[in-house]
């Protein structure tokens, strides 16, 4: 793989460190209807390489709702990255979903139990987009199915949050007494890309909002208590490609990947 030059200093430090010495991290897949074929589960490669680039080893986790399969993961594994996809089944905090085919009750039924096993084990766990998303179910909170519903800030309006993957959409501001704010490499405005139509309605008590686009979508949160437990509403597995802040926060997650290895 190849590490494209505007951002491969970031990563000079873990490029050329050996397999044995990288953290085992667990990837959650996305599950794919396919016509004429039996249903799939996969996880994009350019997810994979930000993990390599970091110095992690990913490993895509099997659909499964067994809670012994998936506390096995929980334990040989250093690091688990939630990615993102379909919808959070609303019927979890008590509304209709707009649109059935927009959920995957597979993916909801392992990540649930997934993200349940490792907050108790305190584990580094890094939500993307949906990761987020379900992160803020799991603990209590509520989404927006269509973000339009919510009120942009003051003299706002809303960002468009569909896709736009390889460039950055809008900037993001960040708490600085925050962890993100450390794993970005201590930056308070970023720019990022943005593929979504959901958001962050009620916020878990369990969560910290720490980031915040300027109008008024939450863009980072942070599990209270944990070591390390974060989400971004956006897509650091493309941003990274332009992006230092994308990369550090890469290497941060794998960094404490690695640390939680070293302490078992």
């Amino acid at each position: 793989m190849v590490i494209p030059d505007i951002v491969k200093d970031a990563f000079s430090d873990v490029s050329n460190l050996p397999a044995s010495e990288r953290p085992l991290i667990c990837v959650t897949p996305r599950w794919m209807p396919e016509e004429n074929f039996s249903d799939s589960a996969s996880v994009g490669q350019i997810q994979f390489d930000a993990i390599l680039a970091a110095g992690g080893i990913p490993i895509m986790m099997p659909l499964t709702e067994d809670p012994e399969v998936i506390a096995q993961f929980v334990e040989i594994c250093d690091g688990f990255c939630l990615t993102g996809g379909h919808d959070v089944d609303p019927r979890n905090w008590g509304e209709e979903p707009r649109d059935l085919n927009r959920l995957s009750p597979m993916r909801d039924a392992l990540e649930f139990e997934l993200v349940k096993q490792v907050l108790a084990a305190d584990k580094p766990l890094l939500a993307i987009c949906r990761g987020l998303q379900l992160l803020n179910v799991v603990l209590g909170g509520t989404l927006a199915q269509d973000l339009h519903t919510l009120e942009p800030a003051e003299n706002h309006v809303f960002w468009t949050h569909a896709a736009n993957l390889y460039h950055p959409a809008h900037a993001v501001h960040i708490q600085k007494d925050s962890l993100l704010y450390e794993t970005l490499g201590k930056v308070e405005d970023i720019q990022v890309n943005s593929y979504h139509d959901e958001a962050l309605r009620k916020v878990s008590s369990e969560l910290n909002v720490v980031a915040y686009a300027s109008d008024g979508i939450i863009e980072g949160a942070e599990v209270k208590g944990k070591t390390f437990a974060l989400g971004v509403q956006w897509h650091p597995e493309y941003g990274w490609h332009y992006s230092k802040a994308d990369c550090e926060l890469w290497k941060s997650f794998v960094t404490a990947s690695q640390a939680s290895r070293s302490s078992r």
